[in-house]
């Protein structure tokens, strides 16, 4: 389970790439990138197809950008999760964040285990929406349920 230090160090990171990035601009993705770049963050779009997102180019992999990122987040499939986390390892991203809201997210065991392996330190489940600063009401609301449950990270 994804620790408080771990999310943190990666929200402490300025450019990221926000991997699974939508065309589809009231997709769930496109929020988070947005919340990010509202934020300050050079958040960077990446989605194999490419084109332009919110105004900024959409990379077609992580190896692509220059300059290069210092963390990933991952709002991909599980089963694309551990393709992508090898690409961060290749491209040296040594921070990876797989979303989960409801489901399963972007978790993979398999990426998962890849990245413990690999040095790489991962967030394995979690919404940047409850760490954010600023973040709404509901996400306020969620964090605090979570936090009633025993399942915020610590």
């Amino acid at each position: 389970m994804a620790t408080k230090a771990a999310i943190d160090a990666f929200l402490g990171r300025r450019r990221l790439a926000v991997v699974g990035v939508s065309r589809d601009d009231k997709d769930f993705s496109r929020a988070v990138l947005r919340a990010f770049t509202d934020r300050g963050y050079d958040a960077v779009p990446v989605n194999p197809a490419g084109g332009e997102v919110e105004g900024r180019t959409v990379a077609k992999g992580i190896r692509e950008l220059s300059p290069p990122v210092e963390a990933a987040l991952l709002l991909t499939p599980p089963a694309a999760t551990a393709a992508v986390v090898r690409e961060c390892a290749e491209a040296g991203v040594r921070q990876v964040w797989m979303h989960r809201g409801a489901g399963r997210g972007a978790v993979s065991d398999e990426a998962v285990a890849f990245c413990r392996e690999h040095g790489i330190d991962v967030v394995d489940g979690a919404c940047p929406f409850m760490f954010l600063p600023g973040t709404g009401t509901g996400h306020r609301v969620h964090r605090f349920v979570l936090r009633l449950l025993g399942r915020l990270p610590a």
